[in-house]
């Protein structure tokens, strides 16, 4: 792997590609400006990054894995990713997007909603692709930050930045959820895939060598990162992957108590649990009954 270089500050994004920096902690960029783009580089990001890809002009990876590339692709990094870029032969960048500290929402709105956005952990093969329409409402969000950084600092500067980056988050979760729907058919089939994979759990031997299956299990098993795979599942069936698991993990539950003579104990254990205390717990607070109640119930 290449050298890996760090974007610790806006600064730091700003020298490496030779543009201007017009405030410390936030910057909307256009690399059509940039002055300099080596072919090759790898770069740990310390600050948020949302990008709108006009045209290919990169292979970008994260590890092994290719980014979903093409025309009209928002790219989107966190504090903490590593991102390698590769440039295509003979073509000129052309991106715009925004680039902002932490420090910049710390004491706002966005700053105790950023976690919600959680397309900025969405894997590279999850990209975003946007109509033309889309990529209006993205630039104009752009411009109205560009607006404020051009704008004399005063006391409602930082609200107004970090509200208008919390804006261009939301049209960004819009069109997320606009594109999960529009991939209705390949989401079925991966929901599919869970139920099957979820079966398949406890047909095995799994539970007692693993434990209780978890959400990145399922998530590594169908090659999508843990928050997409949960958000794709809520969007589906309006219940979390957690719960999805936990119904699956209850309903079978029921099924040897009913069915079979073991005791708690031994449910608890092919179950996946570690102790029986803790199974009890969830049965009852899915059931309203402990499982000894519940047997005798039925």
């Amino acid at each position: 792997m290449d050298n890996i270089i760090r974007f610790d500050t806006v600064d730091d994004y700003n020298r490496f590609f030779g543009l201007e920096t017009l405030h410390p902690l936030v910057g909307v960029v256009d690399l059509k400006d940039a002055s300099g783009f080596p072919k090759r580089f790898t770069v740990n990001y310390g600050i948020y990054a949302v990008f709108l890809k006009d045209t290919k002009c990169a292979e970008l990876r994260y590890g092994r894995q290719k980014y979903d590339f093409q025309e009209g692709t928002i790219t989107s990094f966190a504090p903490g990713q590593v991102v390698e870029s590769e440039m295509n032969e003979n073509v000129r960048p052309a991106a715009r997007g925004v680039l902002f500290h932490p420090d910049i929402i710390k004491g706002t709105s966005l700053g105790q909603e950023i976690k919600s956005y959680s397309f900025f952990s969405y894997s590279s093969y999850e990209a975003l692709h946007i109509s033309l329409k889309e990529r209006k409402i993205f630039n104009d969000c752009l411009d109205k930050i560009k607006l404020e950084l051009d704008h004399p600092m005063d006391r409602l500067s930082k609200r107004l930045i970090s509200r208008n980056i919390q804006l261009l988050l939301d049209y960004c979760m819009r069109f997320y959820e606009r594109q999960f729907i529009t991939r209705a058919q390949a989401n079925s089939d991966i929901l599919t895939k869970f139920e099957n994979l979820l079966d398949e759990y406890f047909m095995d031997s799994n539970p007692q060598t693993a434990g209780l299956p978890t959400v990145k299990y399922f998530a590594d098993k169908i090659c999508l990162s843990p928050n997409y795979f949960g958000d794709l599942i809520k969007k589906e069936t309006g219940k979390t992957a957690q719960e999805y698991i936990q119904n699956k993990i209850i309903d079978l539950a029921k099924e040897m108590i009913i069915g079979s003579g073991k005791t708690v104990s031994e449910i608890a254990y092919e179950l996946g649990f570690q102790y029986s205390q803790h199974f009890n717990r969830i049965f009852k607070k899915s059931t309203g009954y402990t499982p000894m109640e519940y047997r005798k119930m039925s």
